[in-house]
């Protein structure tokens, strides 16, 4: 065990600089806080976008499939630390420039990253047109498997992929970290409040007259953004129904925003609540199994994990599967957005989007711009980390 916390916040910043070494795309991804940096200061107008709850970190690893409170599955937005009220076309900038350094990545030419980009708006429109029952792009072969993955698992596949262990405890080692007392005792309470007791017992029509109780919990070593902040894994024994069941919860600090906000005076001011509020507005599926909460005086988010959530992982692509994913994953994007507009708010703002492209091309000039520009100061920040990264080794 770490002596304090400042001890083990060092040893996740080391874990944090090393993994976003591992690729010029691990990199984007682990990077949003200067991604906006970098983006205020370029030469470029945006559109104005109209003021929805967008992701903020719209990346292709944040996208994949997601139980609902029933168990059914759909394609949304599985991560939305950075959720504000602001400009949808950030998403689409954040969603291009990863499927960007992911077609670098598997060493695909310039020309699939074009096309990429050019399949991607046509799938946005689409999906912003779209009824939340209606399927707009039809979806790529691995989207399909992936789907097909999920709705077959188990709390054993759950268990077995997160905590490997499928026994009443999560076992500490590189995953996992010990707590100290305070943490645990204060988990424990944050887990009987009524808000979050609530939220557990409501999922798959559970008894309100069950017994929930906390059986073990560490420290989650896990994600780049969230290295150094709170991020718990806890193991709760739901009890008093026909068949006692054992619960993955996840709780995670609510932090800022990086990304900039149009309206923020009409947010939530409580961190974790504004996260709620974006992902009910974003991704149904998630949104309802989430709540807010405070922990060891902090913000923080709570959501009971369920076996069929997975992550699409599209590092490698082949030239084919790029164009088809690009197109389908923006699709979904346009659906978040879109269900939150009026007819008449999307027609504008599909106008808007597509108002500055040049002549039989569809994706508009701002957007691939923004994406060449931010690409290369991607590489040139992930070359100078890597750099660095290995001077702290030596």
């Amino acid at each position: 065990m770490f002596k304090d916390e400042q001890e083990r916040s060092a040893f996740l910043l080391a874990r944090q600089v090393a993994k976003m070494a591992r690729s010029p795309h691990a990199f984007v991804r682990g990077n949003t806080i200067q991604h906006y940096d970098w983006l205020r200061d370029l030469d470029i107008r945006l559109p104005d976008g109209p003021p929805v709850w967008i992701c903020g970190d719209c990346h292709v690893g944040n996208l994949g499939p997601l139980a609902d409170t029933n168990g059914n599955v759909d394609v949304q937005i599985r991560d939305l630390d950075q959720t504000v009220l602001g400009n949808p076309a950030h998403d689409l900038i954040r969603l291009a420039l990863s499927l960007a350094s992911a077609a670098r990545g598997s060493n695909l030419p310039g020309t699939v990253t074009a096309r990429m980009i050019e399949d991607m708006l046509v799938g946005y429109e689409a999906g912003l047109f779209a009824l939340d029952d209606d399927n707009p792009v039809e979806e790529p072969a691995i989207v399909r498997t992936v789907k097909r993955e999920a709705l077959g698992r188990k709390w054993r596949n759950l268990a077995e992929e997160r905590i490997e262990n499928v026994k009443p405890s999560i076992p500490l080692g590189a995953k996992f970290l010990a707590l100290s007392d305070q943490e645990r005792w204060n988990i424990g309470v944050l887990l009987d409040s009524p808000q979050v007791k609530g939220l557990i017992l409501s999922l798959n029509k559970r008894s309100d007259r069950a017994k929930v109780e906390l059986v073990d919990a560490a420290y989650w070593v896990k994600g780049c953004s969230s290295l150094g902040k709170l991020r718990y894994a806890a193991l709760v024994h739901v009890s008093g129904e026909r068949k006692d069941k054992l619960s993955l919860i996840d709780i995670k600090e609510a932090v800022p925003s990086a990304a900039p906000s149009t309206t923020a005076l009409a947010m939530p001011t409580h961190l974790g609540e504004r996260v709620v509020a974006g992902a009910k507005a974003l991704s149904p599926n998630l949104g309802k199994r989430m709540a807010s909460g405070d922990l060891l005086g902090r913000p923080v988010v709570v959501r009971e994990l369920m076996p069929e959530d997975l992550k699409l992982d599209i590092d490698q692509f082949t030239r084919r599967e790029a164009v088809s994913a690009a197109r389908y994953l923006a699709s979904v994007v346009g659906k978040a957005h879109g269900r939150q507009m009026t007819s008449r708010t999307r027609k504008a703002w599909r106008d808007e989007l597509l108002a500055r492209h040049p002549a039989d091309l569809a994706a508009p000039t701002w957007l691939w711009n923004t994406v060449v520009a931010l690409l290369v100061l991607h590489e040139e920040a992930y070359l100078k980390h890597c750099r660095t990264t290995l001077q702290d080794v030596a």
